[in-house]
């Protein structure tokens, strides 16, 4: 034991007291989860669609809702994309009606506030994106003729032609499906009473009926622009217009047909909770607008509250993803880095393991090619396996997860799956391999980065096509490796390829200063944990150049009181953006990536120790802090176990590289 290394009793009694936080943290069936935080906007959705539907909540249900909305608000009267942007007309404007729908005065005080800043805004609540002018008027709040024509006839068009909507992001897809059906439908919920009027009257600082709003069909809001709207996608929505006073009924009602069919599909198939529930409520009214008496719209509804998430702090309100199997892989991960420490982790990891046995996809989709799907057998969705969308990169953790399992020598496994399930996993992860060799995430990619240009969300980046993701890349070289080492008796010639070509775009996309640019964490600092993780795994030495790269670059990055923290506005920016504070998920990826690359006495790795164990609360867990995911290149998330099971994984590996004694 040198000086330069953390006293070995310190860091024993901090791993033993995450460890145990962590084990109390299981649910009963096996998984973990933590709330993934993103906005009020699936929340706000939500209220809206039940009041379409006459379905609206109770009076407890409605006290808790508006306590998470009052916990949301900004102390200017916004809401926003996430907990730390700024307000947006979009977000504000939803919750706002939100509110007013489940009975709120217009002259409560949140409401007033509200109500001051979006008046404040330069075009006011007629400048809201184009998602917020489509969800504005089937309220009645809004011009049809105001929005930028979204025509169901675009899914007729033929199916080679590369901006056909089959090509776009799966999650695109979907919500395009609804909005499309929807838009062709002109749909128009009833509301009760006089609150349309009173509605239009608050929420514009004009007579509504003196309303051009056809003047506004590419006006944004500054404060909700991301992507603004390009002078390609401009022509498309000139054109459409013009099409929209001309189209053919005909066209029209088989246009509604596809999309119906479609719609309909994904709510049988996803048990009824769709991909996401932004596209499952549009998927609702959907079903509603076509037939209020339609057999699929009362599961729908019921399939909806998947998604709910409720406790007394916050109060209801809506995910935007669930992350059982995602972070059950995570933490199966740190628990075998150290298996031994904590009392009722053998117990707790044969749980896990018959979560994971049950949340993988076993079953084939039914004619998922004449739905656009590629194949889901053999993977693990995001979530608890429900939904039936499976991603690359959950089943490559979740195999890793059960590889590490099934081959630690002080952990007994009772029910392992089968080499022919580990295999099907393999065969999945497989199938999501790009042509460049990088992976995407729920398919492979469909169109070119062109498509990128009719981007219509304008508050989101990056969300009209997959693309061979870091992350995802590095996730998935690191389970294909890990299965080779542990099944040889498998024909590993497909597994070699995909590993020599994922390792070469890895290797590719380095950048000159040795950092990774990640896209579902932040950013860089997450991307790198990844890459020292994929390469040690695919057998890279650790005086691999590019490995003491991205060494450098990482101690480069510590700050001075020994921790790290990453700025979410460097996945805006496309640059490093140190935060104010040191964090402790950051810190954690930081610790966790060089450990896989210098030795453990290395001073930075100590000092870094040093930090993160100082910041550890007396029950073992560590302090909720700064946004730490991301989706659509702008909208962050808050993963809130990433700040326990992170850092106890950290210390755990750290316990191994420096006495052995961990395992």
């Amino acid at each position: 034991m040198t000086e330069s290394i953390v006293a070995y009793d310190n860091v024993t009694e901090s791993c033993l007291r995450a460890f145990r936080r962590l084990l109390d943290l299981q649910k009963a069936d096996g998984d973990w989860e933590g709330e993934m935080v993103w906005c009020s906007m699936i929340l706000a959705q939500a209220i809206i669609v039940r009041t379409a539907l006459g379905l609206p909540y109770g009076e407890m249900e409605k006290r808790q809702i508006v306590k998470h909305f009052n916990c949301t608000q900004f102390a200017d009267g916004s809401w926003g994309m996430h907990p730390e942007s700024p307000g947006y007309v979009f977000f504000t404007t939803l919750a706002y009606i939100a509110l007013r729908l489940l009975g709120t005065p217009a002259d409560a005080a949140m409401l007033v506030k509200a109500r001051t800043w979006l008046n404040a805004q330069p075009d006011g609540v007629k400048g809201i994106p184009t998602w917020g002018k489509f969800w504005l008027a089937m309220l009645g709040l809004y011009a049809y003729e105001g929005i930028n024509s979204i025509p169901p006839e675009i899914f007729l068009l033929p199916k080679g032609l590369p901006f056909h909507p089959r090509r776009y992001y799966c999650h695109t897809r979907q919500i395009y499906l609804g909005i499309a059906f929807l838009y062709g439908k002109r749909f128009v919920a009833k509301l009760p009473g006089s609150l349309r009027d009173e509605l239009r009257r608050e929420i514009y600082t004009e007579p509504y009926d003196s309303i051009d709003f056809k003047r506004f069909r590419h006006t944004v809001s500054a404060s909700d622009v991301f992507v603004p709207i390009s002078p390609v996608l401009r022509l498309v929505y000139n054109c459409l217009a013009v099409y929209e006073r001309l189209h053919s009924s005909a066209l029209r009602h088989k246009g509604l047909a596809l999309c119906l069919e479609k719609i309909v599909y994904e709510q049988r198939t996803t048990n009824y909770q769709g991909i996401s529930p932004v596209s499952g409520l549009l998927n609702c009214l959907a079903i509603f607008a076509e037939n209020p008496e339609h057999p699929d719209l009362a599961p729908s509804i019921a399939g909806m509250e998947a998604w709910r998430w409720e406790d007394e702090a916050e109060g209801i309100r809506y995910v935007g993803a669930r992350s059982n199997s995602w972070d059950t892989a995570f933490v199966v991960q740190a628990l075998l880095e150290a298996p031994n420490i904590a009392e009722g982790t053998q117990e707790a990891l044969g749980k896990a393991n018959r979560f994971l046995d049950s949340a993988q996809l076993t079953e084939e989709l039914p004619d998922f090619k004449s739905a656009w799907r590629d194949p889901a057998l053999g993977g693990w969705c995001f979530s608890d396996g429900r939904h039936r969308w499976p991603v690359s990169d959950c089943t490559a953790e979740a195999l890793s997860a059960l590889l590490d399992l099934y081959h630690c020598p002080t952990i007994k496994v009772n029910s392992p799956l089968t080499d022919e399930r580990l295999t099907q996993a393999v065969e999945f992860i497989l199938s999501r391999q790009n042509k460049d060799g990088g992976f995407g995430t729920y398919e492979r990619r469909r169109a070119g980065k062109l498509l990128e240009m009719v981007n219509p969300s304008e508050m989101f980046g990056q969300c009209m096509t997959e693309l061979s993701y870091i992350e995802c890349t590095a996730s998935a070289l690191a389970a294909l490796s890990h299965f080779q080492k542990n099944h040889p008796q498998v024909a590993s010639g497909n597994i070699d390829r995909a590993c020599s070509k994922a390792l070469a775009l890895l290797r590719k996309s380095q950048l000159a200063d040795g950092s990774y640019q990640g896209f579902w964490g932040i950013n860089y600092t997450y991307a790198i944990f990844h890459i020292a993780k994929a390469f040690k795994m695919a057998g890279v030495p650790d005086s691999d150049p590019a490995l003491q790269s991205a060494a450098r670059w990482l101690i480069g990055k510590q700050r001075q009181d020994g921790g790290w923290g990453e700025h979410y506005s460097s996945c805006l920016k496309g640059c490093y953006v140190e935060h104010g504070q040191s964090q402790v998920v950051m810190t954690s990826w930081a610790l966790l990536a060089l450990l896989d690359i210098l030795p453990a006495d290395n001073p930075a790795i100590k000092r870094g120790f040093d930090w993160l164990m100082a910041q550890q609360l007396d029950n073992g867990d560590w302090p909720k802090q700064a946004v730490n995911g991301v989706f659509f290149g702008a909208a962050m998330l808050d993963y809130r176990l990433y700040h326990i099971y992170f850092p106890a994984w950290a210390l755990a590996r750290y316990l191994n590289r420096t006495t052995g004694r961990a395992g």
